[in-house]
């Protein structure tokens, strides 16, 4: 086997790789060899098989093979010869001669052909005893603890049925059916629908129409949808509407003690508070560790510049792009709405990639260098969080997971990322800093 590099410009390379003729055909003939020893043919004792006459028969899968195999070794030989790092696997460019391949396969020419490969540069980490970063605190004040309660009594009140017209507040089950030209269109009807009358979460326009109805009632009217309406074909057009009122109930009142509490399954109204006080702590420490997470992230990215593999790049800002993309098509709007233009777009969004291709080589780097990894112990519990939250599925997720080596990789991912975080994070200098539970969750600017 010959290998020769024809090409280096920045992270890509190019070898040349030749393999005789004389050592492919030795190769088949030891799969043929072994072949021999195993296979059964009428006509012919264990073992007894010629090797001419398998070869007529297996000659042509076997020395496909056998070229398979070659390739491979030699693609393992170059990137351990030259101490390379794949960024993405290599591409092979087999010669494009009429009959080339055939001469190949039938034993009668050399196996030669080029191999492009894109490596990943070497990346020299920084001292991360440098990083100095601050960890934003606020503690759950009782006002906060005050408003949770307020919410949950809100979405526990009680309706109860009452004769007179609907108002603003009321929750009205109601039957409807939209139609365009005289024709049904999909999504514009529904049965016993509840409608809390002034929420805002229907069509526009529609909920206003409620008013002044009593059970029993109906009422036809026009709307037209917002210009801007997710569904993209009703977008503009005007319906009409003929919707039918079943039942009206006026919201009722609630005590906040500790009836109110053992109803939501706990023991007492300071129950209650405590259980509210621990989540807000827990959506507190979520976010003091996104913005720190969020913090070390600039950093290394700052500490690190190199240039990233242009493919990996490309990858990435398709997969961003395309989601761009279609999420403006599902919402009617253009790049003008956005107040941009595509070109700058574009621009936005790959340097984005660059930055998330950069800091995943960066943390992959530090992953290795430190021996990190993600247990099987801790990937399984991972794939079981996932199982727990599709109750009902719990095999079919399990099933996915199990046979889906992606779908794992991706669940993977995330783990690996944030040991490696906690791991830098132990090295550098990280101070608290008290703060307003309004500057906790300000969002930060692009």
């Amino acid at each position: 086997m010959q290998v020769t590099e024809t090409a280096a410009a920045g992270l890509k390379r190019e070898y040349r790789v030749v393999v005789p003729a004389s050592d492919l055909e030795a190769r088949v003939q030891e799969r043929l060899d072994d072949l021999k020893g195993r296979v059964q043919m009428r006509g012919f004792r264990p073992g007894k098989v010629p090797v001419n006459h398998l070869k007529r028969i297996y000659g042509k899968s076997a020395m496909a093979e056998v070229i398979e195999a070659a390739v491979r070794e030699a693609n393992q030989k170059i990137v351990n010869d030259h101490g390379l790092k794949l960024a993405t696997e290599p591409k092979v460019v087999l010669p494009t001669e009429q009959g080339a391949v055939d001469n190949v396969i039938s034993g009668n020419a050399d196996l030669a052909y080029t191999v492009e490969i894109e490596i990943v540069p070497p990346i020299t980490l920084t001292d991360f005893k440098g990083i100095k970063l601050e960890r934003l605190s606020a503690e759950v004040a009782d006002a906060e603890v005050d408003q949770a309660l307020a919410a949950i009594a809100e979405q526990n009140k009680p309706y109860i049925a009452k004769t007179e017209a609907a108002q603003n507040g009321d929750r009205v089950t109601v039957s409807f059916q939209g139609t365009m030209d005289g024709q049904p269109f999909v999504g514009g009807s529904g049965e016993d629908v509840p409608i809390l009358v002034g929420s805002g979460r229907f069509l526009p326009g529609f909920e206003d129409n409620l008013i002044g109805l009593k059970a029993g009632e109906s009422r036809t009217f026009e709307l037209k949808f917002p210009d801007d309406y997710p569904a993209t074909p009703l977008a503009g057009k005007t319906a009409v509407f003929a919707a039918t009122v079943k039942t009206v109930e006026a919201p009722g009142e609630v005590t906040l003690n500790d009836d109110f509490a053992k109803s939501l399954g706990l023991d007492s109204l300071a129950k209650l508070r405590d259980a509210l006080r621990e989540r807000l702590q827990r959506d507190h420490a979520a976010a003091s560790r996104q913005k720190l997470k969020r913090a070390l992230l600039d950093q290394l990215d700052e500490r690190h510049k190199f240039e990233p593999p242009p493919t990996l790049v490309e990858q990435e800002f398709n997969n961003v792009w395309s989601a761009i993309e279609s999420d403006l098509k599902q919402q009617g709007r253009t790049f003008e709405d956005e107040g941009t233009t595509e070109d700058k777009a574009r621009a936005e969004y790959r340097a984005i990639a660059e930055r998330r291709v950069r800091l995943g080589l960066v943390i992959a780097e530090i992953g290795e260098k430190n021996n990190i990894t993600v247990s099987e112990e801790q990937l399984r519990a991972a794939v079981m969080e996932q199982v727990r939250q599709m109750p009902g599925r719990e095999q079919q997720v399990w099933d996915y997971y199990r046979n889906n080596p992606s779908a794992l990789a991706a669940l993977r991912a995330p783990l690996f990322e944030d040991k490696v975080v906690d791991f830098v994070l132990e090295l550098a200098e990280v101070t608290d800093k008290p703060v307003s539970r309004d500057e906790l969750f300000k969002e930060d600017a692009e």
